[in-house]
């Protein structure tokens, strides 16, 4: 991403600067105004200013951190190698990408799964991960507008939720379990594509969406 003047940015580009130090700070400060704070100092930013970016609170921070790794992950892709790969290697690659850009930052991703999966957080935090896998089958080169557009969506969200899941609490070297958790599920919703081509045909794409997606999330291996 191009380098922005903080003294001269609007508020969005502030808030995208400012994500990734937030981020930092919550690992010991949580999302709160004393991460906003630091990272402020951090930039050089009057945390007058910064605050009045986030005056959502936690939430906004959170949302400005999901879409600093949106905006790296498409910068990164943006030169078209995802095009040869099969499907399947490119939502793996750009799944994978994201949480890279996220390692070391297990805690505040903990700390921000806490307050996403508050009541009067969850229809916000459902529209971040709508918005990154939406992200992300653009970037794989998905150009449905019809059933498949929302079900590929909802499925790919579910999918990456669960993943940041393990994510969060893998010690394992490498991240190796995330690793393989991420192929089984990649390898099942395959596997479940094929089987609903053949079964229900292209003109009878009928399915409980919410049944298998509760599959996803809580797999029985």
């Amino acid at each position: 991403m191009a380098e922005v003047d903080l003294q001269d940015a609007t508020l969005d580009e502030l808030r995208l600067a400012l994500a990734p130090e937030i981020a930092m700070a919550a690992m010991f400060d949580g999302w709160s105004d004393a991460a906003l704070v630091s990272a402020a100092e951090i930039e050089g930013i009057d945390p007058a200013v910064a605050r009045f970016a986030f005056k959502g609170g936690p939430m906004d921070m959170i949302d400005a951190w999901v879409a600093s790794v949106d905006a790296r992950m498409e910068a990164e892709f943006a030169d078209g190698r995802l095009d040869k790969l099969p499907i399947r290697e490119k939502i793996r690659t750009l799944v994978w990408f994201r949480l890279q850009a996220i390692e070391g930052l297990e805690e505040s991703l903990r700390r921000a799964a806490a307050i996403q999966a508050m009541p009067r957080n969850a229809a916000r935090a459902l529209k971040q991960g709508w918005s990154s896998a939406d992200k992300m089958w653009r970037l794989a080169g998905d150009t449905a507008t019809d059933y498949n557009h929302y079900t590929k969506r909802a499925i790919l969200a579910s999918i990456y939720g669960a993943t940041l899941a393990v994510f969060a609490g893998d010690e394992s070297e490498g991240k190796a379990e995330t690793r393989a958790f991420l192929d089984r599920r990649i390898e099942g919703v395959m596997k479940f594509e094929k089987a609903k081509a053949q079964l229900l045909g292209k003109d009878r794409e009928h399915f409980d969406v919410a049944r298998f997606l509760g599959r996803l999330r809580y797999p029985q291996n």
